[in-house]
């Protein structure tokens, strides 16, 4: 048996094909059924984050890496020419180097970020409670998640960690200046919307607005934030009235039409919207950034 990985990132490929290679939009546990459906791999995990996707296997012969690496445009029913530039594909100890990296958060968008630790965790254990990993997968996953654990305690990476959502608010500071007093609005209410909120308040904004698909996830967000929650059917009140605007819904398509902003923009004449869309797939129309006082940025910003 032998180890591959094969997969695309944010070092490897842009926002525009990653979003169309994300195996959280199906369910992951969709993926992996059709992983070990292929034939290809006798053990499998699948990582999926807003900034990875990637297919660890243990396989029966060298021959069936390339099988590998075309799972993942066959899967996603994107041409193989246009993944293969950006793909990367790793066997044997180089496998077990980079999912330590991946694990310690040396290979993050944001050096040193900690919950990339928690997402290959997640996705280790959905594969092994599914039955889907072995002896060599085993064995890999828990040496990584020890490299991990000892990068963070016997060196200094974690103690000057931070994260997307961390990044996002500097960005914000950066282009747009003070937060102080400015109204944001926060579109989601999951973990990436939760931190990003987190940073926002500690910014003093005079108003707080969360609005997320889920009503009661809004509410309760906005409740530790010491904001205001908006039902989702009236976001675009929210972003009539922001300065700043952060994006993380978790949707499997834009929900911020070009369109849609522009509508609200004549409700605002004169008044600059800064957005920062932290969702994979976007959740902003990449043409919207086109319009008057719109100063929209995505994810690979953050670099």
């Amino acid at each position: 048996m032998r180890l591959f990985v094969a997969g695309l990132s944010h070092r490897s490929a842009p926002i525009e094909l990653r979003e169309r290679v994300d195996f959280a939009r199906d369910g992951v546990e969709r993926a992996l059924d059709a992983l070990m459906a292929s034939g290809v791999a006798r053990e499998g995990v699948v990582l999926s984050t807003c900034n990875r996707a990637e297919v660890y296997a243990a396989v029966e012969r060298d021959r069936d890496a390339e099988s590998l690496a075309r799972f993942l445009s066959e899967y996603h029913h994107v041409p193989h020419a246009e993944i293969a530039p950006h793909l990367y594909v790793h066997r044997g100890a180089a496998v077990a180097r980079h999912v330590f990296r991946v694990a310690a958060g040396l290979d993050s968008l944001v050096v040193g970020e900690p919950q990339v630790f928690g997402q290959v965790k997640a996705a280790y254990t959905l594969a092994a409670d599914r039955g889907n990993t072995g002896a060599l997968t085993n064995r890999l996953f828990h040496a990584a998640f020890g490299a991990g654990k000892r990068v963070r305690a016997e060196t200094g990476l974690s103690e000057g960690a931070v994260s997307v959502s961390y990044a996002a608010v500097a960005l914000a500071r950066k282009i747009f200046g003070s937060i102080q007093g400015r109204t944001v609005f926060i579109a989601g209410a999951g973990e990436m919307a939760a931190l990003t909120g987190v940073h926002l308040k500690a910014q003093e904004p005079a108003r707080l607005i969360v609005s997320s698909r889920t009503s009661a996830g809004a509410e309760s967000l906005a409740s530790e934030l010491g904001g205001e929650s908006l039902p989702w059917p009236d976001f675009r009140t929210g972003l009539a009235a922001a300065d700043v605007a952060v994006t993380a819904t978790g949707a499997s398509s834009a929900v911020i039409t070009r369109d849609l902003l522009q509508a609200v923009m004549r409700e605002r004449p004169h008044r600059p919207l800064f957005i920062i869309d932290i969702a994979v797939p976007r959740d902003v129309e990449p043409a919207a950034g086109d319009l008057e006082q719109v100063f929209l940025y995505n994810i690979d910003d953050l670099q």
